[in-house]
């Protein structure tokens, strides 16, 4: 299993106390996007939290007491411009699949939605984006899938954040509600793979949020504006504590 250097270690501790600063996050819904909010807030790393999504969430307990909800409609998004103002980072876990929504529904929610919301975040302010791509990702791909992660990675990349982070997470791993024909099965199968080659084809979802709330509170390394994390890297940074 990859150790996280200890730079990065001392890096987080001086950083993981991020005053007066709020985040949004897009897909807290979604696998990952529900384990990102839980480590955002059990770590106070963000004094003001906004969900952004097509309906609210039931959240219950002290954990969320801080939580603001904002309700859009994502066709009409430009409508609902002010609940994108104000945030210093934004996180994007917001997807759908071919199979639920069809090719032309998993373009327009993973390409069209979400470089839509980058422009809303970019225009109220937003310096810092970070998505949650894909392993492969490239916008000249024959794979649809493939092709439009990567082309929604470009698309924002156009946008020119102040910093850009882009999570390539291979096959994850999770207790999806939402059982897909054929994931039980390869849920197995890569759980099997990941426990002799844990960075190899597969990483759980609490894994890439860990990694993705520690590098919100972590400075670019050499000032870059724009950093993609492949899965290895990905389970380094999500061990950092």
């Amino acid at each position: 299993m990859a150790v996280p250097k200890s730079e990065d270690q001392k890096i987080l501790q001086e950083h993981s106390q991020e005053k007066n600063k709020s985040c949004f996050i897009l897909g807290a819904s979604g696998e990952t996007g529900k384990e990102l909010l839980r480590e955002i807030l059990k770590q106070q790393k963000f004094s003001r939290v906004t969900l952004i999504g097509r309906r609210k969430l039931n959240l219950e307990g002290l954990l969320y007491s801080n939580v603001v909800q904002e309700v859009v409609d994502f066709e009409k998004l430009d409508e609902s411009a002010v609940a994108f103002q104000g945030h210093d980072v934004g996180f994007c876990c917001l997807g759908t699949s071919r199979a639920k929504a069809g090719a032309d529904g998993f373009v327009r929610v993973d390409r069209d939605y979400v470089e839509h919301a980058a422009k809303l975040a970019k225009a109220g302010g937003c310096r810092h984006f970070i998505l949650e791509s894909s392993k492969g990702a490239d916008s000249s791909s024959s794979f649809l899938y493939l092709r439009t992660k990567g082309e929604v990675e470009n698309r924002i990349q156009a946008l020119e954040f102040d910093r850009f982070s882009i999570f390539r997470p291979a096959v994850l791993l999770c207790d999806r509600q939402e059982i897909r024909p054929g994931e039980w099965m390869a849920r197995k199968v890569f759980g099997m793979v990941a426990y002799f080659f844990p960075t190899f084809m597969s990483i759980p979802t609490t894994t890439v949020a860990q990694a993705m709330a520690n590098l919100a509170v972590m400075p670019a390394k050499d000032r870059q504006k724009v950093e993609v994390l492949e899965n290895a890297a990905i389970h380094a940074l999500g061990q950092s504590k």
